[in-house]
């Protein structure tokens, strides 16, 4: 009788281990950059619906987010993400770089593996007490800026490249550029972990005139704290910021979750994400659903990285590195 309950309770052990197995295998956890939460969050919702009706399985999404370079480390520490969705490309390099994700991770989904872009903007408090219109504005004397520390998110890195690139694409030199730059940040009383604690200490601390973020985050911002708080002001040249993903080889190998998670970052370029990715001020790779919503996403000059940097890498070894740029003209206050 003994025996006969033992083996009852091995079996019913080795059953539950079974379900749990099964549960591990369709949950996929996503590490993203901090302004990305609520675009994934409705994102999540429609591919758990989608994966449900074309393979009859079930999947759980779990969200990990903050500044995506620091993310990006949390991964390469050991953080369990079967997908990285970030707002830089270096950012997935450094993870190719460690053997987190496959060395041709851009070549794995289409658009460089970038299924939407954005481009920063400037947000004001309610009716622009300071006039503030374009770059120029950013630098006058008084006037506060709010930016991510570009050694910390891509959000700040990218603040920095629209600007150097400003001062470029109207025909001024690299040494106007980092003349012009440093006059910005001497303008930043604090500078933000990532675009949530930007946010934060714009909207909650009530710190700076100006929040220099991603056109994304006026849809978050409106959602969160109230339409009529900020004004959005769309510079007249600005820079295209690409939002990159990749599978995380050595989690999924780990979990067998491979399957799921391309095909989780497959539907972002399907048209339900892609109208989904518009409604957050994200921009869509889809030409149709881009026009579509041709009042959200304004017309602005952009210019690439590769314009003026030759890539994000390379930008990254001459600006954010330690020694670089970025730390010749900000001293932390």
């Amino acid at each position: 009788m003994n025996l006969k309950r033992t083996m009852t309770l091995a079996l019913a052990g080795m059953a539950l281990g079974v379900g749990n197995f099964a549960v591990a295998q369709t949950t996929l956890l996503n590490a993203s950059y901090d302004v990305a939460r609520e675009f994934y969050k409705d994102y999540n919702a429609a591919f758990v619906a989608h994966y449900k009706k074309s393979t009859g399985k079930d999947v759980k999404i779990d969200q990990a987010h903050g500044g995506s370079s620091a993310q990006a480390r949390a991964v390469n520490d050991g953080l369990e993400a079967d997908v990285v969705t970030m707002n830089t490309t270096t950012d997935i390099e450094f993870l190719a770089g460690t053997g987190v994700v496959a060395k041709d991770w851009a070549k794995r989904f289409a658009g460089n593996a970038s299924p939407t872009t954005s481009t920063m903007l400037f947000l004001t408090r309610n009716g622009n007490p300071k006039n503030i219109k374009d770059w120029d504005d950013l630098v006058k004397p008084g006037t506060q800026v709010i930016i991510v520390n570009p050694k910390t998110g891509g959000n700040g890195r990218m603040a920095y490249l629209a600007a150097w690139g400003y001062v470029r694409k109207k025909g001024g030199t690299d040494a106007q550029a980092a003349e012009f730059v440093g006059k910005l940040f001497r303008n930043v009383p604090v500078l933000a972990k990532g675009g949530r604690d930007a946010t934060t200490i714009f909207l909650q601390r009530n710190i700076g005139d100006v929040l220099v973020t991603f056109e994304s985050e006026v849809v978050s911002v409106d959602r969160e704290f109230g339409a009529g708080k900020v004004d959005a002001v769309h510079p007249s040249i600005s820079i295209v910021a690409e939002n990159p993903v990749a599978v995380v080889e050595r989690t999924v190998a780990k979990k067998g979750t491979a399957e799921v998670a391309k095909a989780y970052l497959d539907y972002l370029y399907s048209d339900e994400a892609q109208e989904i990715a518009a409604k957050h001020a994200l921009r869509p790779r889809s030409a149709a659903i881009l026009k579509k919503y041709a009042n959200t996403f304004k017309p602005i000059q952009l210019f690439t990285v590769a314009e003026y940097f030759g890539s994000l890498s390379e930008a990254q070894k001459v600006h954010f590195n330690d020694g670089g740029q970025f730390d010749k003209l900000y001293t932390v206050k």
